[in-house]
């Protein structure tokens, strides 16, 4: 998968697209082909390394995506594989594939297209 990461804080040139293994499918955990992707001010401030939470290089900044699941761990029913979804991630969202914990995946309605999703969770509730 392709995956933007974030190699130095507080560089110009910060994020770089790369090629890599998915991650991981975690106990309670939700695999999410992202379609599309929030940018916070929480994330550049991540980037930076100015955010509450220090990351250590490298990493996947991301804190909201909206997909579709394609796969969920033992034991989580709230969603199933192609649901339609959004979600809040710690980070990890400006990737091909994300995981997020179940609690924090929601389905979407119809109405609601992916674009609009990825800014629903944190950029509109926190505007």
């Amino acid at each position: 998968m392709r995956a933007m990461v974030c190699h130095e804080l507080n560089a110009q040139a910060a994020l770089v697209l790369e090629e890599m293994a998915p991650p991981p499918l975690t106990a309670g955990g939700v695999r999410i082909a992202v379609k599309a992707a929030g940018i916070n001010f929480a994330d550049s401030l991540l980037i930076a390394g100015s955010y509450q939470e220090r990351l250590t290089p490298p990493f996947i900044p991301g804190m909201e995506v909206a997909g579709e699941v394609l796969e969920v761990a033992p034991g989580v029913e709230q969603c199933r594989p192609g649901d339609r979804v959004m979600a809040v991630l710690d980070h990890g969202g400006f990737a091909e594939q994300a995981i997020a914990l179940a609690d924090d995946v929601h389905r979407l309605p119809a109405v609601m297209d992916f674009a609009t999703a990825a800014g629903f969770p944190v950029v509109y509730g926190t505007s």
